[in-house]
């Protein structure tokens, strides 16, 4: 008989909830059942379209291909000025359409013709949901296609080395360059430059700045964000991008087109490849 007292510790990311029976985490896509901590957003779909690859972004990888692009729900960040917050920040109660792993792989392989090159866990974060991102993965590379993951990069190295093995391109969200920044969006900052660090020497790696005016907009910052990606790789990719009003921010300003290209000026001192991609 199950202790409906007893708490389990959810070690997908640094929250680390203590779950009792039938409680849900932090990201809202993991819950306690039975005893096990599991993912309640697993083939739950919320978003799939054809892409290009460029808009996840990556510029690097495949250019000029498509990709399936797939999403549920939940997140274990809590961006104020996300573009998606219809889908990451909320929970079960949301619509989705049920898809098996092997359903999806399916879709991905007949959409080859139409250039289509693998699967995109996107929209959402993906990798609350670890388990699905991994058991498609492993179908989809059966089939001799490609999987790519954009992601915050906020979890712990256990999940990244599951899944690993079988993605070939990250784009990876590196939201700023400061502690501060990081608590008020909810993240870990040094979660996410391990996570970095770590998934560049498995695996194709770029990575998207947003720049959000007055929070993440100095070139003091941008300056030490561009000098730390050099020292892993200066050929790893940067995309410079602009905030534009969304979710708890609609009131806000876009940021600056000169802002962006002032940035990606900065960064060009030391990373071989920055983009400003909405510019």
């Amino acid at each position: 008989m199950i202790n409906q007292r007893q708490k389990i510790i959810c070690t997908t990311c640094f929250y680390r909830c203590s779950l009792a029976e039938g409680q849900v985490g932090q990201c809202r896509a993991r819950s306690n059942k039975n005893g096990n901590i599991v993912p309640l957003n697993y083939g739950k779909l919320t978003s799939l379209s054809l892409d290009p690859i460029e808009k996840k972004p990556l510029f690097l990888f495949y250019p000029g291909s498509m990709i399936l692009s797939v999403g549920s729900f939940g997140c274990n960040l809590h961006c104020p000025f996300c573009q998606n917050a219809s889908i990451s920040q909320v929970g079960n109660d949301t619509a989705t359409e049920y898809v098996l792993p092997e359903a999806l792989a399916q879709k991905a392989a007949a959409l080859a013709r139409y250039g289509n090159i693998g699967v995109a866990f996107t929209y959402n974060e993906p990798l609350i949901s670890w388990e699905y991102v991994l058991d498609v993965s492993r179908l989809v590379h059966a089939r001799g296609m490609k999987n790519v993951v954009v992601t915050s990069g906020s979890v712990n190295v256990s999940v990244l080395e599951k899944v690993l093995p079988y993605v070939d391109a990250m784009n990876i969200d590196l939201k700023g360059f400061t502690d501060n920044w990081y608590k008020k969006l909810g993240g870990n900052f040094e979660i996410v430059k391990n996570a970095i660090t770590l998934c560049h020497s498995r695996t194709h790696v770029e990575l998207t700045t947003l720049i959000v005016p007055p929070f993440n907009d100095s070139e003091e910052e941008m300056r030490a964000l561009a000098s730390w990606v050099s020292k892993i790789d200066k050929n790893i990719p940067l995309h410079i991008t602009r905030f534009f009003p969304r979710y708890r921010m609609a009131d806000g300003e876009p940021t600056p087109v000169a802002t962006v290209r002032r940035l990606a000026h900065i960064a060009n001192e030391y990373l071989l490849h920055v983009f400003t991609g909405n510019c």
